[in-house]
């Protein structure tokens, strides 16, 4: 990285080009297939094992009672690149096996799967107080699924903020698709180290994106330099909760099969996101953990658990049928097949698996309430905030 004279970070010239030259590599033009799992069977098979290789060298043979400082360090330094190839491996399957959106939610009783996803993406708006002709950055925007939602619901301009060249290309087409190209952009860059100048946006929002920084004092403070004196930050964030005792061995085994399952370096405490927000220089208006209202209808990893008596509509029955022990077995031994009559490139199945442990051991930590996805927070940037100054 080098910093520019404006006092932001860039990304290297070379280091775009090799990730560009890597999304062509690996995903050809799957970008363009409409149909997820048939993108995730037209990949290059020598860039997926390279991708694949990449991933896993941070989780293969490390078990919970292994872990140390040192591995767990290793993975912070790597953030960007674990977190790059973490999207070049799940896209497809999240988008084949959850939706665009790439978020959990609670659920309504009566309410449908992808109804209860955009309302999540609306409240987090609403709390926010976003509204046309704001301009607002969206950090870690996926395939641009809430952006899409956030943008028709509210009128405002949004720009997508993405380190996965693939996931801004499907983005970038989804956009057109639904004529929203006039309101949504996209950009490359790492979150750590935005290429935005010092108060460029009315408002910036995280939907569960914001837990792959290996700081969250580091990703807050940057968002706070990005945004204008008097705007407004928001986030669901990924945080293991006050009943998390990382001297327990099974409490840290869940932790661990969450980060892993989900490309993440380093997950922290609500105490800590607290105190980040606090540091990086925000007035907290909001703050509360979502997943513990007393009136959720149905709990957010309810999909995940397998359980069809939740189903709330018919139209919900083929993601959810996905979701269970028994059709993810189902996914595992025919992606098996695929690969070994080499239709579907090697690491599929093992990335497959890795996002089934993971979502055993977000149900598991959300059942022990060890685990929130949702943990709401709403701050603002002072009208008197010197610029780039978090403290």
């Amino acid at each position: 990285m080098e910093r520019t004279n404006s006092g932001t970070y860039t990304l290297e010239k070379q280091d775009r080009d090799r990730d560009s030259a890597f999304k062509h590599a690996l995903h050809g033009k799957t970008a363009e297939q409409r149909a997820s799992f048939l993108a995730m069977m037209g990949k290059d098979k020598a860039a997926q094992k390279e991708a694949v290789d990449e991933y896993f060298k941070h989780w293969d043979n490390k078990e919970s009672a292994d872990e140390t400082e040192e591995t767990r360090l290793a993975r912070r330094d790597e953030y960007a690149t674990l977190t790059r190839h973490y999207y070049n491996l799940a896209t497809d399957l999240y988008e084949y096996g959850w939706s665009q959106s790439f978020h959990f939610c609670n659920f309504s009783i009566g309410e449908p799967f992808r109804q209860a996803l955009a309302r999540h993406e609306h409240y987090l708006a609403l709390k926010m107080g976003i509204r046309e002709g704001m301009r607002v950055l969206d950090v870690g925007c996926g395939v641009g699924g809430p952006a899409r939602e956030i943008a028709k619901f509210s009128g405002a301009n949004i720009v997508g903020l993405n380190n996965n060249d693939y996931q801004i290309e499907r983005a970038t087409r989804y956009a057109e698709k639904e004529g929203l190209a006039s309101q949504l952009s996209y950009a490359k860059g790492d979150f750590m180290q935005m290429d935005f100048p010092d108060n460029s946006f009315d408002a910036v929002y995280a939907i569960e994106a914001t837990v792959h920084a290996p700081s969250l004092e580091g990703i807050y403070s940057e968002i706070f330099r990005v945004l204008k004196p008097g705007g407004v930050f928001g986030v669901y964030e990924w945080l293991m909760t006050d009943a998390y005792d990382n001297s327990n061995p099974a409490h840290r085994s869940i932790r661990l099969g969450i980060e892993q399952g989900n490309g993440i370096s380093n997950m922290e405490k609500v105490s800590v996101a607290l105190d980040a927000m606090r540091t990086a220089g925000f007035s907290l208006e909001v703050n509360e953990d979502l997943a513990d209202r007393p009136d959720n209808g149905l709990p957010w990893y309810w999909p995940l658990s397998g359980d069809l008596r939740f189903m709330q509509s018919v139209w919900d029955f083929p993601t959810l049928v996905r979701m269970t022990k028994i059709g993810r077995g189902l996914v595992h031994r025919f992606v098996g097949s695929l690969e070994w009559i080499g239709v579907a490139p090697k690491g599929t199945q093992k990335t497959a698996d890795s996002l089934a442990k993971g979502a055993d051991c977000l149900v598991a930590g959300g059942m022990e309430k060890l685990f929130t996805p949702m943990y709401l927070m709403v701050g603002r940037k002072p009208e008197q905030a010197v610029s780039g100054n978090g403290a």
